[in-house]
C-alpha cells in the first residue's frame, strides 16, 4: 500500500507540473548554420531572421513540420521562390506571410494566427530579417489565442528577438482589439 501511495504523490506532483511546463517554455538560443538569430522555444516554435534556402534542410532534421516565412518578395535577400522549393524538396510546409514591420498589416497578422494553429503545421520555424516581426507575430499569438498577460509574453516575445518598440506596441494593440 505504500508503494501505492508513493506512485499517487508521484502521479499528482507530475500532474501539478504540466501547466507550468505548458506555460513556462524556455527560449534558447543555437547556432544554425545559415540561419540568423535562431532561438527555439522548446517545441512549439522557433524564430529567426534571415534563412537562406541552403538552411532549410537542417531544419527539417531538427524536427520542424513547416517554415513561415514573413519577408515580403520585394525584400532584399526574400528569395521567396527559392525558399518554397527549398522547404518542398525536403518535405516541410511552406507558408509565405508577408509583413512590413514599417506598416504592419492586420490581415497578415490574422492568417499568421490561422496557420500557427494548425497542428500539421507545428513545431514551426517563423523567420523573417531579423528575428523582430517573427517574434511579434509570435507576441500576437500568446495574448490573442492564449491568454497571456503583456508582461509575460512581451517577455518571451523579447527573447525570441522582438526589439521593435514600436512593432511591439502594435503587436500588443492588435492582440488586445481582436475579436475571437
Amino acid at each position: 500500500m505504500h508503494q501505492l501511495g508513493s506512485i499517487a504523490v508521484a502521479c499528482t506532483f507530475a500532474v501539478g507540473l504540466i501547466p507550468t511546463a505548458l506555460h513556462a517554455q524556455q527560449v534558447t538560443k543555437a547556432a544554425v548554420p545559415g540561419v540568423t538569430n535562431f532561438s527555439k522555444l522548446e517545441t512549439t516554435i522557433a524564430c529567426a531572421g534571415a534563412t537562406p534556402p541552403e538552411a532549410i534542410p537542417e531544419l527539417k532534421k531538427m524536427g520542424y513540420k513547416s517554415v513561415v516565412n514573413l519577408r515580403p518578395a520585394t525584400e532584399q535577400g526574400a528569395n521567396i521562390p527559392e525558399g518554397e522549393a527549398a522547404a518542398k524538396a525536403v518535405g516541410l510546409t511552406y507558408i509565405h506571410i508577408p509583413f512590413n514591420a514599417a506598416s504592419p498589416d492586420p490581415a497578415a497578422a490574422e492568417k499568421f494566427l490561422t496557420e500557427i494553429v494548425k497542428p500539421a503545421n507545428n513545431p514551426a520555424f517563423v523567420h523573417c530579417a531579423s528575428a523582430n516581426r517573427a517574434a511579434a507575430m509570435w507576441l500576437v499569438k500568446r495574448i490573442a489565442l492564449d491568454k497571456w498577460d503583456t508582461e509575460k509574453a512581451s517577455a518571451e516575445a523579447a527573447a525570441l528577438g522582438l526589439t521593435n518598440a514600436a512593432l511591439k506596441d502594435w503587436a500588443i494593440n492588435f492582440a488586445k482589439a481582436r475579436k475571437p
